[in-house]
């Protein structure tokens, strides 16, 4: 296949762009000729991205975390629809928090990666689209490749991506989380699945998913798929820091889907409004664009995706 390389040096902490040379040539000499370009700021890949797929490129990699492949999977559509559904989305994961690529088992090695680009395999993979207000109070779109959620997970991801990743994706990940739930107070919103029930909920995550991971690791959507033409929906109600504290082995192997305070649907569509007024951040694939109300909706095989 044709390939491009979305490249964000400063990903795996500024090894990729500085070992830049020995990667490419691993990668020519395993896939042979592809182009490439580097990212420099926010939503660079999906520019960088969007252009490749216009311009014939048949496989698109994302080289970094999962900001990255975020950015790479907007680029493949454009005024609402997928540029050519036939393309594919190729993974080299470089990020320190690795959710994406946790849901198909993939490590973080490069010769892995290129034997999946190597490969003619591709399967379906469907894509999230979220609507939302952005932090400018306007209305904002954005497509999804993992998950969408919204409570405290946001308020983790906030704090993860405003402090150092000294400490490693985990450790990065679990510290956010102490720091996120002390400060935390549940809001209630009203969620509907689909076409039912407005039905109001205290929040403390509600995830709508793609994949099965998040927060680095905790696997919140232990039945998700990513072809299956459904979001795995997980409500958290309820819990607090000692939950986590206490009990977070249960969280990151999945275990708390049978706790009393979890619920798990699966839908099409999602919506969530907060009931109050109060303001509700969103995190988008780890980013946090914005804030309720929001509306996910699942794009069943909307683009391929090589495994």
């Amino acid at each position: 296949m044709k390939t491009f390389l979305v490249v964000n040096p400063r990903s795996a902490g500024g090894q990729t762009g500085k070992r830049w040379a020995e990667l490419s040539a691993q990668v020519s000499r395993a896939i042979g000729e592809f182009g490439h370009g580097f990212t420099e700021g926010a939503m660079d890949a999906a520019r960088i991205a969007r252009k490749a797929v216009q311009e014939g490129y048949e496989c698109v990699v994302a080289v970094g975390g999962d900001g990255t492949i975020n950015e790479v999977l907007n680029g493949f559509f454009h005024e609402g629809r997928a540029i050519n559904p036939r393309a594919a989305l190729g993974i080299i994961p470089r990020g320190t928090g690795g959710d994406f690529r946790r849901a198909f088992g993939w490590d973080l090695e490069l010769d892995s990666a290129l034997a999946r680009l190597r490969s003619a395999h591709t399967e379906p993979f469907d894509v999230g689209f979220v609507e939302y207000v952005n932090h400018e109070g306007k209305p904002e779109q954005r497509y999804f490749a993992n998950i969408a959620s919204f409570g405290v997970s946001a308020v983790v991801a906030h704090e993860v991506n405003t402090s150092s990743k000294a400490l490693g994706g985990n450790l990065s990940f679990m510290w956010g989380t102490v720091k996120g739930l002390v400060k935390y107070s549940a809001p209630k919103v009203r969620i509907r699945a689909d076409a039912g029930s407005q039905d109001p909920v205290s929040v403390t995550v509600v995830a709508v998913a793609n994949g099965r991971y998040f927060g680095s690791g905790m696997c919140v959507a232990p039945g998700a798929l990513t072809h299956d033409g459904l979001f795995d929906v997980t409500v958290w109600s309820g819990y607090g820091l000692n939950d986590f504290l206490f009990k977070s082995k249960g969280i990151y192997n999945g275990q708390h889907v049978t706790w009393k305070g979890t619920r798990q649907l699966q839908c099409r569509s999602f919506e969530a409004e907060s009931e109050n007024g109060q303001e509700v951040l969103i995190e988008v694939d780890g980013e946090v664009p914005g804030r309720l109300p929001a509306r996910m909706t699942i794009l069943p095989g909307a683009i391929r995706l090589k495994v």
